[in-house]
């Protein structure tokens, strides 16, 4: 009605944080003992393979964690998937869980 052929479209948008967690991690190594350094070493190193993933990476973690939790244990890319994916998501459109399930597929975790 008035013009509004669609529902609205749920995007996805992807938050990283990882700066201020490795500025953290950076500071709390600065500050660390003999003994803290080996962990907190550690901890800089994985934040930063974090850091590092692209979005592209980061969206199809997020369909592979949603195909997980409902148990789905098909192709990211298949037609029952694009369903979980949507009952996870209501407002996620059929056109963009599509394409986020292809691009899941292509990116196996």
């Amino acid at each position: 009605m008035f013009g509004w052929s669609k529902q609205p479209e749920l995007n996805v948008l992807v938050l990283r944080d990882a700066d201020v967690i490795a500025a953290t991690v950076r500071w709390a190594l600065a500050e660390a003992t003999a003994d803290e350094r080996p962990g907190l070493e550690r901890a800089a190193a994985l934040v930063e393979q974090a850091a590092a993933a692209s979005d592209a990476d980061l969206r199809a973690r997020w369909v592979h964690e949603r195909l997980a939790a409902a148990g789905h244990e098909g192709p990211a890319d298949s037609v029952a998937a694009v369903k979980v994916l949507r009952e996870a998501a209501p407002g996620l459109s059929l056109a963009s869980a599509v394409q986020l399930s292809k691009d899941a597929a292509a990116r196996r975790p």
